[in-house]
């Protein structure tokens, strides 16, 4: 749902063949209560993502789907924060979600035992009370071994990474006029 509602702005007219990945620096993660810092100096468009997220438990590359949940320590939230003017104007997703303090996650990382694949867990993202974004993890394009098989190819995942897995419909540039943060 949320590809199809930034059809035109970031996607195109077709859900994406292969998952997408960007890097965010570790500088970008802060605690649940911490304050995001809205660097206005140079973006006006700051927007929200909601999105479960996947720590690695242990070192593995070209992981299979079917040994893929091995690898997972456990699961935590996290928003991932994105300067949609900076992601668009650099052509790239790099700077945009880059940001320092631009992925507050947390405050609890659940292991993996509590819930084992596949998941189907509902998330969602409030922004000043109003629930902007409510989704499913069932609903993900690309489901969680996929991710982490696809990822692992040629590409080692080692214990401590984290990798965010998607977000549902209902970020502030989905709406018209769009609602940043």
């Amino acid at each position: 749902a949320h590809a199809q509602e930034l059809k035109g702005h970031i996607f195109s007219d077709k859900p994406p063949l292969h998952p997408i990945y960007f890097t965010k620096p570790d500088h970008t993660v802060i605690g649940t209560e911490e304050s995001i810092l809205p660097h206005k100096a140079i973006t006006n468009k700051l927007d929200y993502e909601v999105e479960l997220a996947l720590i690695i438990g242990k070192e593995g590359i070209n992981i299979p789907r079917e040994k893929a949940e091995d690898y997972i320590f456990g699961y935590t939230i996290a928003n991932d924060i994105s300067a949609r003017d900076l992601q668009q104007d650099h052509t790239q997703w790099y700077k945009g979600k880059s940001l320092i303090t631009h992925c507050p996650m947390g405050p609890w990382i659940v292991h993996k035992s509590i819930l084992p694949l596949p998941l189907s867990l509902e998330i969602e993202s409030y922004v000043n009370g109003e629930l902007r974004q409510h989704g499913n993890t069932s609903d993900l394009i690309f489901d969680i071994p996929t991710i982490i098989s696809d990822l692992s190819r040629g590409y080692p995942l080692r214990p401590g990474d984290i990798i965010l897995t998607g977000t549902p419909a209902g970020v502030g540039m989905g709406f018209d006029p769009p609602k940043f943060l």
